[in-house]
C-alpha cells in the first residue's frame, strides 16, 4: 500500500470550504488503495474562524491523524481585542477603519511571514520527520493556506530530495486580494515574494484550483516546465446529500426562496442584485424570501434590511450538512464573487455543492472568469455583471416560472465530483 504524508493546519474540528477539500481527497485516497498520514495542528491550541464538530465524524477511520502543538498570537489578539472571532482573509471581518484593526495588519504583515500561523511550522516539521523516516513516506503534500505551511514542504525537500512534493495553493499567495491591506514594509515583501518564488521552484507539483491562478503562479518563474503546475478543482460529494430530504420542510414554504450559503464581507458587490430583486417582485407580485446562511458582513446586513425588509432570512455558521439542506431548499442559488482586482481566477469550494443541489444558480461577478465557465459548462447557471440589474431580474423571473424548462448537463457537473477529482491527483503521485 503506498504511504502519503497531508500537511495541512485547517483540518477538522475546523470548518469551511478549505477543510472539505483534503478532508474528502484523503478518504477516496484511502479507498483507492493509498494510506494516507495527515500532520495537522491540535484543536485544542488552533485559531480557527470557523468551526465545526460534526465533520470529525467524517474523518476516515483509515486515515492516520497525528496533532502537533503551535505557537500563535491570534489568542493573544482575541483577548486584547474582545473579539470572539479571529481574524480571517486578511481581516476582512474587521472594521477597516478602525485604528487597531490598522494596527494588526500592520504587525501581523510585517512580524508574522509569510502568515501568523508560522508558528506551528515547527511543531509540524518534527512530526513530519518522524513520520517520513519510520515509514519511508514518499509523497508529501502542503496544503495553503496558511501559506506558511508551504514552508514545511520546502525544508522536507532539501532534507529528504527522494519526496515527491506536492505544494497545493488553493488561493493565491501574494497576489491575493487583501495582500496590500497588511502594510508590508519593503524589505518584508521582497522576503515574502522570495519565499513564494522557493516553493514554486522546489515542489515537484504545484497545485491550485482555478486556471487563472495556475497562470499567475506558473509566471512567477522561469526556467521551469509549465507541466509542473496542475489545476485540480473542488468538487462534490454525492455522498453528503444521499440522506437529506428537503421536502420534508419544504411543502409549507410558499415563498420563491433565493439562497446563499457562506460569508458576504464588503468586498461583495450586491448592489445589482438588490436592485434586480425589488424589479423582479414589482413586476410579479410574487412573494419572496432571501435567505443567507453563513457570515454577513453589517454594511450589506444593513443594506439588505433596508431595500427588502421582512424578505431576508438570516442564519449564522452552521454545520456542512444543514448547509447542503438550506441549499437544497433553496428555488434558486446565489453565487457572489468579490468585486476585487484578479476575481476572475476565483472559483468559490460552494460551487461545486450548489451544482450538485440540482438548484439553479445565479452568478454575480466577472462573467469571464473561471466560475462562470463553469456554470456555462455544466448549464448550471448564469454570470451576470455586479450592475446587470435587468439581467438578474430576467433570470429570477425564469427561474422564478414554473413552466420555465431547465435541465443541467448531468455528466458534465459529475466530473466535479470528489471520487473523479481524486483520481486526476492520483497521476501526479
Amino acid at each position: 500500500m503506498k504511504k502519503l504524508l497531508i500537511i495541512t493546519y485547517y483540518w477538522p474540528p475546523s470548518g469551511g470550504p478549505g477543510v472539505q477539500r483534503w478532508l474528502k481527497f484523503s478518504t477516496y485516497l484511502a479507498q483507492m488503495g493509498y494510506k494516507p498520514f495527515v500532520v495537522t495542528v491540535n484543536p485544542d491550541e488552533a485559531t480557527y474562524p470557523v468551526a465545526d464538530q460534526t465533520l470529525t465524524n467524517q474523518v476516515s477511520e483509515k486515515v492516520k491523524v497525528f496533532h502537533t502543538s503551535t505557537r500563535e498570537p491570534y489568542s493573544l489578539y482575541k483577548k486584547i481585542s474582545r473579539r470572539k472571532q479571529v481574524p480571517y482573509s486578511g481581516f476582512t471581518n474587521e472594521q477597516k477603519s478602525s485604528f487597531f484593526s490598522t494596527l494588526s495588519r500592520f504587525i501581523r504583515g510585517n512580524l508574522f511571514v509569510p502568515d501568523a500561523r508560522v508558528g506551528w511550522n515547527r511543531f509540524a516539521l518534527r512530526k513530519a520527520r518522524q513520520l517520513i523516516t519510520e515509514q519511508d513516506i514518499r509523497i508529501v503534500i502542503t496544503t495553503s493556506p496558511p501559506h506558511s505551511t508551504q514552508l514545511v514542504g520546502l525544508q522536507l525537500k532539501k532534507e529528504f530530495p527522494q519526496i515527491n512534493w506536492i505544494a497545493d495553493l488553493r488561493d493565491p499567495w501574494t497576489d491575493i486580494f487583501y495582500y496590500r491591506k497588511m502594510l508590508h514594509l519593503p524589505f518584508v515583501k521582497s522576503r515574502d515574494l522570495a519565499l513564494e518564488k522557493s516553493v514554486l521552484q522546489s515542489a515537484d507539483s504545484v497545485v491550485t484550483v482555478s486556471d487563472y491562478i495556475k497562470q499567475k503562479l506558473a509566471g512567477k518563474i522561469s526556467g521551469q516546465p509549465s507541466s509542473k503546475f496542475h489545476v485540480i478543482t473542488n468538487g462534490f460529494d454525492p455522498d453528503d446529500f444521499k440522506d437529506l430530504h428537503p421536502e420534508a420542510t419544504k411543502p409549507h414554504q410558499t415563498a420563491f426562496t433565493i439562497g446563499y450559503i457562506g460569508t458576504l464581507a464588503d468586498d461583495y458587490d450586491l448592489s445589482g442584485f438588490i436592485s434586480a430583486v425589488n424589479q423582479w417582485h414589482k413586476q410579479s407580485q410574487q412573494p419572496f424570501l432571501v435567505k443567507f446562511t453563513g457570515s454577513l458582513s453589517g454594511k450589506w446586513e444593513k443594506q439588505f434590511t433596508l431595500s427588502l425588509g421582512q424578505n431576508i432570512d438570516i442564519h449564522g455558521h452552521t454545520t456542512h450538512q444543514e448547509a447542503l439542506s438550506h441549499m437544497q431548499e433553496a428555488d434558486l442559488l446565489l453565487l457572489v464573487i468579490p468585486d476585487i482586482e484578479q476575481n476572475r481566477g476565483i472559483v468559490t469550494g460552494k460551487i461545486f455543492e450548489y451544482m450538485a443541489s440540482g438548484k439553479q444558480i445565479l452568478g454575480v461577478g466577472p462573467t469571464d472568469g473561471d466560475a462562470a465557465r463553469i456554470l456555462e459548462q455544466t448549464g448550471s447557471g448564469k454570470m451576470f455583471h455586479y450592475h446587470d440589474t435587468e439581467g438578474i431580474a430576467g433570470f429570477i423571473s425564469q427561474v422564478a416560472d414554473p413552466t420555465h424548462p431547465w435541465q443541467a448537463h448531468r455528466e458534465a457537473i459529475s466530473e466535479f465530483s470528489r471520487k473523479t477529482i481524486t483520481e486526476k491527483l492520483i497521476r501526479l503521485f
